[in-house]
């Protein structure tokens, strides 16, 4: 970090006589004389209107403008998409999902490139904007600040708080005949009452928990309700801060280093957070030059507590937690526990240490955020298994289930779809394991999220009797006895694609492990009569995403071109 001047980006398109086209195009926009002399800061607005989470993200850029120009900063706001990932859900759209996190970080980097800004502040709501926007602020490298566009608030129903979750887990209770159809519909109309991001510890919440342990954001932010003048105000905060950050010269790669990421790992276990983020973390790590492998979660995982019982699998929402002190009162606990590094960078200019002086640590186990002396549960709740099933590892989350094992016969399916037709069928039986297979980043392709099965799963009573494996993903609003991200995937001959009916399958999330009784002779034995699938497209995005996405023990990322 070093003190720099303001403009260190986009002074080459706003001095010299040969630059007046230039400054004829921005005149246009509305740059006035006095206007070319300040530091031009791009903002990169998620807004859509395909999804609650980023329904109300163009009035919160606005926001933003107006604390920009009060610092005496020029902000130009443009776009870039996202995709609804509950929409999504359960059908041949949820391939897009993952894939639409690249082409969001392409995106930004393109503009902020060509642009040239000498800042950007970045604003995501839905799962893969938020991965894809810090993917971009690394690549970019220069002053920049991630804003969160918050959670929903919860819906209510018979007087319970219900979300997205709610209604995904309804359709399993209908297919069991537990509920009425008046019953679901009423979920359905009561679950997503307005904007914001789904509300529980999903991937959404749980990566803005990440983010803002990480420094990148602003301290509260992460779990902020979306239409709350809270969020509006730091957003006019963020405009204003961005201008601070340019004198200083602190950029990203100051503030994004290997204490940080390791902070942020921290923070996603203590509130227990969705398998997603060890997919994204891996993936920003990458953009932003920093080691951080598999083993570094379970390092992690096996040392830090649970100190919020959250949904999925919990009680409480992300505006409990807020409520309750949010990301600073947990982050809180951990430092004086010596779980987080008080040294690292963030946006404010302040070390994490600094920023947390004034939060008062609890003194008692309050509703919502337990003490560490006290926790929900003594260790972290995403657990990477390997074994002769997933020699590159497989991703567990292990809250809200009775017990960490479970050995059962594999039934085999080649796609989401045909299990989900399975539970309607009830073909699906306690002490089955459940194997999904050619959902992998190149096989899916995209990882698609199953929560359309899961939640039929929990829904229909199977959740504590019955395991799931994929080389797919799950949503952060999974839970029970499920294991995503197995790799090597299908596509590429991993182990996952030689599973036979009737193998059985262990889990041991106490050893780590992951396993299949077949010896490495029949293995290789099925090995040789197996043949890789032809590639699912054949043209567009989803092909080039085939060709070019590493694993998903890597991140699944496609810029990937540094072996």
């Amino acid at each position: 970090m070093s003190k720099s001047n303001l403009k260190p980006r986009s002074t080459i398109m706003t001095e010299g006589d040969g630059r007046a086209p230039n400054r004829a195009m921005l005149r246009a926009t509305g740059f006035t004389d006095a206007d070319f002399k300040k530091p031009i800061v791009g903002i990169a607005s998620t807004w859509s209107e395909v999804t609650p989470c980023n329904m109300h993200i163009n009035k919160l850029a606005e926001h933003v403008h107006i604390g920009a120009r009060k610092a005496g900063v020029v902000p130009q706001t443009f776009g870039t998409i996202t995709v609804s990932d509950g929409i999504a859900m359960g059908h041949e759209g949820m391939k897009y999902s993952l894939v639409s996190r690249e082409v969001i970080a392409d995106s930004i980097e393109v503009v902020a490139g060509a642009e040239r800004f000498d800042g950007l502040i970045t604003i995501g709501g839905c799962d893969k904007n938020m991965p894809g926007c810090m993917m971009a602020i690394s690549r970019v490298n220069t002053p920049s600040i991630f804003i969160y566009g918050g959670t929903i608030m919860p819906g209510h129903l018979h007087g319970k708080d219900i979300d997205i979750v709610s209604i995904f887990e309804a359709v399993g209770q209908f297919q069991a005949k537990k509920i009425s159809a008046k019953e679901l519909k009423a979920v359905e109309c009561n679950a997503c009452p307005g904007p914001g991001s789904c509300g529980g510890m999903y991937t959404a919440n749980t990566m803005s928990a990440a983010i803002e342990a990480m420094g990148m954001s602003l301290p509260y932010s992460a779990t902020t309700p979306a239409i709350s003048k809270q969020k509006a105000d730091e957003c006019e905060t963020a405009g204003r801060q961005i201008k601070k950050l340019l004198a200083l010269g602190l950029r990203p790669s100051d503030i994004m280093t290997r204490d940080a990421f390791q902070n942020a790992i921290t923070v996603v276990m203590a509130v227990g957070g969705s398998t997603n983020a060890v997919l994204h973390l891996l993936a920003m790590a990458k953009a932003a030059k920093v080691e951080l492998n598999l083993k570094d979660f379970n390092t992690i995982s096996d040392k830090t507590p649970l100190l919020v019982d959250m949904k999925p699998g919990g009680k409480y929402v992300t505006v409990n937690l807020h409520n309750a002190g949010g990301i600073p009162g947990i982050m809180k606990e951990l430092l004086d526990a010596g779980l987080l590094n008080g040294d690292c960078m963030t946006v404010t200019g302040k070390t994490v240490a600094e920023n947390l002086k004034g939060v008062k640590r609890q003194k008692s186990i309050n509703p919502v955020i337990h003490t560490v002396d006290s926790p929900v549960k003594s260790r972290g709740q995403l657990v990477v298994l390997h074994g002769n099933l997933a020699p590159e590892g497989g991703v567990a989350k292990i809250k809200g289930i009775k017990s960490l094992y479970h050995r059962g016969p594999a039934k085999v399916f080649e796609d989401e779809e045909d299990v989900f037709a399975a539970l309607k069928k009830g073909s699906i039986v306690a002490g089955d394991t459940i194997v999904i297979r050619n959902e992998g980043p190149k096989g899916g392709p995209g990882m698609r999220e199953m929560l359309s099965v899961t939640s039929a799963i929990i829904g229909q009573g199977l959740g504590d009797s019955v395991a799931l494996i994929t080389d797919g993903r799950f949503s952060g609003g999974t839970y029970g006895l499920v294991v995503g991200h197995v790799a090597p995937e299908t596509y590429v001959g991993g182990p996952i694609a030689l599973i036979r009916n009737g193998d059985i399958i262990t889990l041991d999330v106490e050893k780590k492990l992951i396993s299949v009784n077949v010896s490495d002779a029949e293995f290789q034995k099925r090995r040789a009569q197996w043949k890789q699938p032809k590639p699912r497209y054949k043209s567009g995005v989803l092909r080039k995403y085939i060709e070019l996405v590493s694993s998903a023990s890597q991140g699944a990322v496609t810029d990937n071109f540094d072996k």
